[in-house]
């Protein structure tokens, strides 16, 4: 699945307005980034690396995982799988959206 296709379902997910009032980054290096305007509706999916509330810092593949159920977020997180810059708070809120 390429950027394009995880942007998109990104997209599908976040709907019009998913409720986070805040702006997330998720970086996946080399690979591009997502970003999620969610501080005005409606949301906005973007690959636009600009300066987030929250970035969180995974691979491409690592994320496929997580949003497939496979790989837990804090499982990952233990496991340096996935760091997060910025607010925690919002960080732990994202299960909700995307889940």
């Amino acid at each position: 699945m390429s950027l394009e296709a995880v942007t998109n379902g990104m997209r599908d997910k976040v709907g019009n307005d998913c409720g986070l009032g805040a702006t997330v980054k998720f970086d996946f290096g080399g690979e591009g980034v997502i970003y999620l305007d969610a501080s005005k509706v409606p949301n906005e999916v973007s690959n636009e690396n600009k300066d987030a509330d929250c970035t969180l810092r995974i691979s491409l593949d690592d994320f496929k995982e997580m949003a497939a159920g496979e790989l837990d977020p804090t499982m990952a997180f233990m496991m340096g799988k996935l760091k997060i810059d910025g607010s925690m708070g919002i960080a732990m809120k994202l299960g909700k959206v995307l889940g």
